[in-house]
């Protein structure tokens, strides 16, 4: 585990116009966008977030995420921290999540850098 990992998603989540955080209802801190959960995390171990199957069988494919660890059948995807290149990489999944639901496209450019 990587030390201060939900801090530090969360410091650069909550930067991007309109995320917001709440308790996850299985556990956790969940991060939403226009009323729509982008993933949540359980403490700085791992998080989950969901993509569309086909989006969702790519990453797979790639090794960038693991199939979810309880629905392994779903959109849904696990993705676990173990360095500090991973909470980077972590990041990387929420800005997909952010794009993909419709975050400001006006801070798409902060996003990239």
């Amino acid at each position: 585990m990587v030390a201060n990992t939900l801090e530090r998603v969360k410091s650069e989540l909550l930067s991007w116009p309109g995320v917001v955080t709440k308790t996850h209802r299985f556990g956790g801190t969940e991060f939403d966008l226009n009323g729509r959960e982008m993933g949540h995390m359980h403490g700085s171990s791992w998080a989950d977030l969901p993509f569309p199957m086909k989006v969702r069988k790519e990453l797979v494919e790639k090794g960038k995420v693991s199939p979810h660890h309880i629905l392994p059948e779903s959109g849904w995807v696990t993705f676990y921290v173990r360095s500090d290149e991973d909470v980077q990489t972590l990041i990387g999944l929420f800005r997909m999540q952010y794009e993909r639901l419709g975050g400001s496209s006006n801070n798409n450019k902060k996003l990239r850098q």
